[in-house]
């Protein structure tokens, strides 16, 4: 009796283990994820593989109680729902595709791996262990993405210690060598650290100071300087002169993240502003934050308001010469918006963030972890600028 107790208890608290380990935001980290395919397939019954894939993803995702909390400035009893609901979907797909059959397996496996990539489940398809292949295939483009592919459908089934042994001598060799990707030529990202008040705080003054930011980062011979999501707040046709009248005869094109108000939403958008003084809309965000940005059920009710998503909307975009892969906050937690860019063979990646709310958690951390790991995958240059 206390046997059929403890295995399913050491899949479970080993599937919690994975979860709060690989997603730590340390991107030599990320292959320990693969640990959750294992322990999902070995599970003997229905309800054991539902804890199992319940333990992983809300060990992966933990943060996210603590920084509902912080972003509604209230109790975290919200943040917990939100943290239970966004686990349903990753729960209900791999209790429902696990099975008894070995030969199945793997394709069962497969099968929710890719529902959990794209939309509607890949929505909240967080701690995607697919995101390991820039990790153990730096570099190797479709062909690791291939690889790993195939190495999930292997640690399903009976052979699975090989293929872990593989993955583990990947893994070390990757370690060994490991670099992170190098930053494109001309190129500066800005962190910042004003928290709450970016994007909020609207004054004269915060302009400014964000011009003299932009123009510090200049004198140190950049030609393009990035700053992170709502670094220009609303843009408005004020704020656009004041901008552009600042920037023209300039040493730098400014990447910025704003918001584009209208009557019935708006867009999370990162907006070009170049040396000649023109400006413009270079990106408008696929997928915002569900719950708290993005909010389609508002319509459903007569409402407006929320943010709107482009799911599969302007994946590249051209700055200056050159191509780039866009990816704002939310989208760097999920697998469709970066493979999607790479589909357009973009020449660098851009990302930004406004994670003043994730404060006392990994978040941040996790997202420049995803994003590394995919950049060194593709072998693409990578510019980051975060505010916290």
């Amino acid at each position: 009796m206390c046997r059929d107790y403890l295995r399913p208890a050491l899949l479970i608290f080993g599937s919690i283990g994975i979860g709060v380990v690989g997603w730590s935001g340390h991107a030599l980290f990320l292959p320990i994820a693969l640990g959750f395919p294992v322990l999902w397939s070995i599970a003997r019954t229905r309800s054991v593989a539902a804890l199992v894939s319940a333990g992983y993803f809300l060990a992966a995702s933990r943060g996210l109680p603590q920084g509902v909390a912080a972003f509604y400035s209230s109790d975290i009893w919200p943040g917990l729902l939100l943290w239970l609901c966004a686990s349903i979907s990753f729960v209900i797909v791999h209790a429902v595709l696990w099975t008894k059959k070995t030969g199945t397996r793997p394709f069962r496996y497969l099968l929710g791996a890719v529902i959990m990539a794209i939309p509607p489940f890949g929505i909240t398809g967080w701690a995607h262990p697919v995101t390991a292949a820039g990790v153990l295939f730096p570099g190797w483009g479709w062909w690791g993405l291939s690889l790993i592919t195939a190495g999930l459908a292997g640690l399903v089934t009976r052979i699975w210690p090989a293929v872990a042994i593989t993955f583990a001598g990947l893994w070390l060799w990757s370690a060994a060598t490991w670099t992170d990707p190098k930053l494109p030529e001309g190129w500066r990202g800005v962190d910042l650290e004003l928290g709450v008040s970016l994007g909020r705080e609207a004054g004269l003054q915060r302009q400014r100071d964000m011009i003299a930011t932009v123009r510090g980062a200049a004198n140190d011979s950049a030609r393009f300087v990035a700053l992170p999501e709502s670094a220009l707040g609303f843009w408005t046709p004020t704020v656009e002169r004041v901008w552009t009248g600042a920037l023209r005869g300039g040493a730098a094109t400014v990447i910025a993240g704003a918001t584009v108000l209208d009557a019935t939403g708006y867009d999370n958008v990162l907006v070009a502003i170049d040396r000649k003084g023109g400006s413009s809309i270079l990106y408008r965000e696929r997928m915002p934050v569900p719950g708290s940005m993005w909010q389609p059920w508002r319509f459903l009710f007569g409402e407006s308001g929320g943010a709107r998503a482009d799911f599969f909307a302007n994946p590249a975009v051209s700055i200056g010469a050159g191509r780039a892969a866009p990816l704002i906050c939310y989208e760097q937690l999920i697998v469709w918006p970066i493979l999607q860019s790479m589909l357009h063979d973009p020449d660098f990646v851009v990302a930004v963030g406004n994670g003043w709310w994730t404060t006392g958690t990994s978040i941040v951390s996790i997202q420049r972890a995803a994003t590394t790991a995919w950049a060194r995958l593709f072998a693409k240059p990578l510019v980051t600028a975060f505010n916290t």
